[in-house]
Formats: structure tokens, C-alpha cells, sequence
């Protein structure tokens, strides 16, 4: 499911993806709903339904959970848009806003879900910064129960079975650069989750990836460097504010 605002244009410089969880809100969207669950808790048997690779299938349970304990979409709706953003990225939000419109074409992929994640960005003012949401689809259902989809189905074993980023990736800047009849000057990728690291394989010399300090997807990028020189291909750029992600950009954009 990904879903858009309007026909983007062709002369863009620079592709640039962000995932969601933990890289632009500092928490995780889906452990955040449960403040929307009586007591604020999930019971263990729920819990105990959780198996390794199959966390899209548990998310879905949750959420039925939550509509059978009366919880509506305006308390979903109003615990998602509570989340902190992570420092400094409304600041890369705006800097991102404020350059001429042929600089960035702006893509989120997530493994949250597409209702969490609009939620959210309407709340911030951040919507329509995004070109493209590739995400697992969510929507309510007449009986007010959120049900969400897997995105799709993959072969990658690094990934979970309902998200492979790196295939999202590498078909979005195949079809975009056809289309464009030309390559991007740079991509950049934003993120921290360990399914991070396999869409940012991808990248080549020329590209960035932008993984959060001393998170999974920068541990994985420097193991990679150290067991396998020469793997991962891209510049690496580790941020604790994403501050520091528009510095990097200011320099490369000005290039």
C-alpha cells in the first residue's frame, strides 16, 4: 500500500527515504498504542502469542484486542499523535520544506502501518513533505476495528516475512529513474532499525546513509565494514540529532 500526494515531477536531484519508528518519532508506534489499552497493558496471553518474523500477524491480534476493549480510532488517533519527534528532525523536516522544489523527493518506508504513520504526520504539519508511504496498510473497518495488512511477501531472510525495505527501495528507484530517463545525483537513507540496514546495502558510493548513533542499523553497518570490506557501499553518517543530518545535506546540496 503506498499511498501519495500527487504526480511527482521528474527534475529532482535527490531521493531521500526515512523510516518512521524511532528514526522520526522517538518511540515505537506500535508498543506507543497499548497506552490505549485498558490499564494501559496488554494481558500475557496476547503477549505470548508473539513469534520471531511474524510480528505484522501479532499486530493484527493487538489491534482486534483493542476494538473488543472499546477502544476507538479517535483513542488511537490521539495516542499516535502524542509521540516526540526525535531531536532535530522537525529541523531537517522544515529544511527540507524551505529548499527549491527541485532539490528532494521525500519517501517514507516503514514497517509501522499507513494509519499510525498519517496520523502522526497530519498532527505535525508533515504530510505533504512526503512524495510516497510505503507501509503495511491500515484502515477501520464499519465494526471500528483497525485492521492492518502485510505490505507484501518477500525472499529476503534478513527481514521479516511481511517487509523487505530493500526490495521497497530498489523497485522505487528502478521505476522513478525509467521514468525520470535519468538517475538521482544522490539517494539518502534515514533510519535505525536493523531492517534499515538491508534497504541501505543498496546504496552506492555516491549515496548516504544516515543511521541513528549506536542503534541496530549502525551497529550492522559497522560489522559490516569490519567482517566484510568493501559490503556496504555507501558514505555513513550517524546522527544523535538530525541536526546534524541538515548539515551533511547543506554541504552535499551546495556541491
Amino acid at each position: 500500500m503506498a499511498s501519495h500526494s500527487g504526480h511527482i515531477s521528474s527534475d529532482k536531484r535527490f531521493l531521500i527515504f526515512f523510516d518512521f519508528d524511532e528514526t522520526i518519532v522517538d518511540e515505537t508506534s506500535d508498543d506507543m498504542v497499548v497506552q490505549a489499552a485498558p490499564g494501559q497493558h496488554l494481558p500475557g496471553w496476547l503477549k505470548d502469542t508473539y513469534q520471531p518474523g511474524r510480528y505484522n500477524e501479532y499486530m493484527q491480534r493487538v489491534l482486534a484486542y483493542l476494538a473488543e476493549q472499546g477502544v476507538t480510532e479517535s483513542d488511537i488517533r490521539s495516542t499516535m499523535e502524542k509521540m516526540p519527534s526525535t531531536p532535530g528532525m522537525l529541523t531537517l523536516f522544515q529544511f527540507l520544506r524551505n529548499r527549491p522544489p527541485q532539490d528532494f523527493e521525500v519517501v517514507l518506508v516503514s514497517d509501522a502501518n499507513t494509519y499510525f504513520i498519517e496520523s502522526w504526520l497530519r498532527r505535525a504539519g508533515a504530510r505533504q513533505l512526503f512524495h510516497r508511504i510505503f507501509s503495511n496498510p491500515a484502515t477501520f473497518n464499519k465494526d471500528g476495528r483497525l485492521v492492518m495488512k502485510p505490505f507484501h511477501s518477500h525472499d529476503c531472510p534478513r527481514c521479516p516475512d511481511n517487509m523487505c525495505k530493500q526490495v521497497i527501495v530498489r523497485d522505487y528507484v528502478a521505476r522513478r529513474t525509467q521514468e525520470r530517463g535519468r538517475p538521482y545525483q544522490r539517494i539518502f537513507y534515514v533510519g535505525d532499525g536493523a531492517n534499515d540496514f538491508c534497504p541501505a546495502v543498496a546504496l552506492g558510493p555516491r549515496d548516504v546513509a544516515f543511521p541513528r548513533r549506536d542503534f541496530p542499523m549502525h551497529r550492522l553497518i559497522t560489522e559490516t565494514h569490519e567482517g566484510m570490506p568493501g559490503e556496504f557501499k555507501a558514505v555513513t553518517a550517524p546522527w544523535v540529532s538530525a541536526e546534524e543530518v541538515v548539515q551533511r545535506l547543506r554541504k552535499l546540496v551546495a556541491e
